[in-house]
């Protein structure tokens, strides 16, 4: 029975730990989709400092305004680069978590499957036993 109980708890603790390997793996996908985010919004940054012209043609006040305007999309650029690198950081701690829950994980599986195994085998043992105990009688009765 001792073993019995052995497999069901590490069922259990294999199935959190399966819980916890899809939690991370949910959260990795959503911070992916977040660096995705500011790559796509750095290009249109990166594409509102190119694309509004030419300052040097314009008035002076126009001219002033369009350089504060590329000033200030360019250091949004910026800080939205510094973001992206840090939340970049981020993921990878994410996924040396991610990895280290998914080794935890396999060794559990792999507890698992061995005891399964040694139960196995030794209902299979035990199984012969009865079936050459029942041969054996049979045997003698019918000398008899």
């Amino acid at each position: 029975m001792s073993d019995l109980n052995l497999i069901r708890n590490l069922s259990t603790l294999v199935s959190l730990r399966d819980s916890e390997v899809e939690k991370l793996q949910a959260a990795q996908a959503a911070k992916e989709a977040t660096a995705e985010r500011y790559r796509k919004n750095l290009e249109r940054l990166h594409s509102l400092a190119t694309n509004s012209g030419a300052s040097g043609n314009l008035p002076i006040a126009l001219a002033a305004n369009c350089g504060n305007y590329k000033q200030a999309v360019l250091a949004m650029a910026d800080n939205h680069r510094l973001d992206l690198t840090m939340h970049e950081a981020d993921m990878a701690v994410s996924q040396r978590v991610l990895n280290a829950a998914y080794v935890k994980r396999e060794v559990l599986g792999q507890v698992l499957e061995k005891k399964q195994a040694v139960v196995t085998s030794a209902k299979n043992v035990q199984e012969r036993k009865q079936h050459d105990d029942l041969a054996t009688q049979l045997w003698l009765r019918s000398q008899k």
